[in-house]
């Protein structure tokens, strides 16, 4: 008589409740407002790509770039390229993790881009293995030529690396945009770009959050390795060096 009963609960979930639970996710509306579109990411991309001095390896002319809103759901997602398979596969989870990162640890006060949180993720630091703490789900991938792929969902994902920074209206943060498909550091040339060309920076303007380097700059928890290459705001900074010990 019991198992009837269980069998009978069962059933109700799957037949009754599961489907009105589709269909009220299915009506969930996913707030973009202020945000862009895909069409207008794609326009944002390829005009930061076409000013100079970007560095990299392909002057941020490759990328893969992704926005959230507040509460983490991609609003849009869009290569630089007519087609994006000339854009590393793998760059489209990491632009849209690091949309979800800049977003994640932003707040109306305080910009923090994926840049500044680089140090302390490392080994010995503050925040080390915070990335374990919300891993990117691959089910929401769109397939190498961009169809799909996770639109209104929260795909997740902790990335601490040049390419994310958040987004601001009225001096209000309103999602994340992140972006990716060269050096870390031309990611984050690119994106700050979109964003101020968006006119989306936050209060304090486009370089308050902006990548800082210890070789450059002195070091601080809030400092970034540089890069093959590395350009900022227009003017060579330097290049990584090359390795040593092994």
């Amino acid at each position: 008589m019991r198992a009837k009963t269980i069998f009978s609960i069962v059933a109700f979930v799957v037949f009754v409740v599961c489907p009105f639970a589709a269909i009220a996710d299915s009506k969930h509306q996913v707030n973009c407002k202020g945000l862009p579109t895909e069409i207008e990411l794609k326009e944002l991309l390829i005009e930061a790509g076409e000013l100079p001095n970007a560095g990299g390896l392909f002057s941020g002319t490759r990328m893969w770039g992704a926005v959230v809103n507040r509460d983490g759901e991609i609003c849009a997602f869009a290569t630089s390229t007519t087609d994006p398979k000339d854009v590393w596969p793998g760059s489209q989870a990491i632009a849209k993790a690091k949309a979800y990162t800049a977003n994640a640890f932003s707040l109306d006060t305080l910009a923090l881009s994926t840049a500044r949180l680089y140090t302390f993720t490392q080994p010995g630091h503050s925040l080390w293995s915070l990335g374990q703490s919300n891993l990117f789900d691959p089910q929401f991938l769109a397939p190498t030529g961009g169809q799909g792929g996770g639109k209104n969902q929260i795909v997740g994902g902790l990335i601490f690396f040049g390419g994310g920074v958040p987004l601001y209206k009225d001096e209000k943060i309103i999602g994340g945009l992140g972006v990716s498909g060269d050096t870390s550091c031309t990611d984050h040339e690119i994106a700050k770009r979109v964003r101020d060309l968006a006119g989306l920076n936050p209060p304090g303007g486009a370089l308050v959050d902006d990548i800082t380097y210890s070789s450059v700059d002195g070091a601080s928890v809030f400092t970034h390795p540089l890069c093959v290459n590395t350009f900022r705001n227009g003017t060579s900074i330097g290049t990584e060096p090359p390795a040593a010990g092994y």
